[in-house]
């Protein structure tokens, strides 16, 4: 089965093409393509939805036209789009064109869950490798989620954030010091010509697997007004205290959950996965306690249609499809996550 991934759940319009074949599980990624959209919301400071829309509009037809040209459409069996979860308006191009593309060639199609897909990021690396049952971390902008992998197409959510997810202290946390947007590669740079102990910030206190990141970002706040005005190596510390903070506790509640569900094996995907400090600690923990842990590559830690790809594509080989009613989903229950894969009839 030769799928089109489609991915515009927010400011990063991406397509890929992916060949699948059923016994054994077999892949080859033929086309990985992603158009950032950092120059329309730099000057913003954040993410504009109605702009971001705008841009999947005017990207995403090349886009896949450039993805398909040595294959050609003619030649595509299946078309796999994200639906949920994400800004609403960016989610409906995905699918409006999913949807469109499959009706008029006639060729099954399938919506997938974003975070879905970043849980199976890692497969695109090592997919011999990661064994199950699993321990997740999802770590992005939109989300922070600890959630038990039985198998694939299989999940329990244990925890996620009650208020900001990881990657959006990090880009709130860069905006208060000046240091633009996106904040999670600029804090990350920064940090590593500070000291991690130089100043001293709340460690968030939520019960088992949860998180909270906003009291942390108020102290920063709080503490960096405090301090003003800020030279570069205060900004270096306050940089290199606060990413050791937000460190220190994901890696404690992934190690809490794969305690008490005695998992050996932890993935860690989305966008704060491409965290230098992140993955050096989990690293660390990971021999000390004999577990083996696995990252995305970077340009697979973010969002992109590759991951779309090989979930939608596994399902569709599966005999799964979408009705053409298929509707776009601004929020997601990740406690309703688990959708065990049932074999074809």
């Amino acid at each position: 089965m030769l799928v089109l991934g489609i991915e515009t759940s927010c400011d990063e319009t991406a397509v890929a093409l992916l060949e699948l074949q059923p016994r054994p599980l077999k892949f080859k990624l033929l086309e990985n393509l992603i158009a950032s959209q950092h120059d329309v919301h730099t000057p913003y400071g954040g993410i504009v939805p109605e702009l971001a829309s705008r841009r999947h509009i005017e990207v995403l037809p090349a886009l896949v036209k450039e993805a398909t040209k040595k294959v050609g459409l003619k030649n595509i069996s299946g078309i796999a789009v994200t639906s949920s979860p994400g800004l609403v308006g960016s989610l409906l191009v995905g699918v409006s064109f999913a949807k469109a593309l499959a009706f008029a060639r006639k060729i099954p199609f399938i919506g997938v869950n974003h975070l879905e897909g970043h849980l199976n990021a890692p497969c695109l690396i090592e997919p011999n490798k990661i064994r199950y049952p699993q321990i997740a971390l999802i770590v992005s902008g939109g989300h922070t989620a600890l959630l038990r992998v039985k198998k694939f197409g299989d999940y329990k959510f244990l925890g996620g954030t009650h208020d900001d997810a990881a990657g959006e202290a990090f880009d709130k946390a860069a905006k208060i010091l000046g240091l633009g947007y996106p904040g999670g590669p600029v804090v990350d740079k920064r940090a590593q010509l500070g000291d991690p102990s130089s100043i001293v910030l709340p460690k968030p206190k939520v019960a088992e697997f949860g998180f909270s990141f906003s009291g942390l970002k108020t102290a920063i706040r709080v503490e960096a007004e405090r301090r003003k005005p800020l030279n570069e190596q205060t900004i270096a510390n306050f940089c290199a205290s606060f990413q050791e903070v937000v460190v220190d506790n994901l890696i404690e509640k992934t190690l809490a959950a794969a305690g008490k569900f005695r998992c050996k094996t932890i993935v860690v995907t989305g966008g704060v996965a491409c965290n230098s400090r992140l993955r050096k600690q989990f690293a660390k923990v990971a021999k000390a306690k004999k577990l083996q842990v696995f990252f995305p590559t970077p340009i697979m830690s973010t969002d992109n249609a590759a991951m779309i790809a090989y979930v939608g594509g596994r399902y569709l080989l599966a005999g799964k499809r979408s009705p053409l009613s298929l509707n776009a989903t601004a929020n997601v229950d990740l406690t309703r996550m688990g959708i065990a894969l049932e074999p074809r009839r």
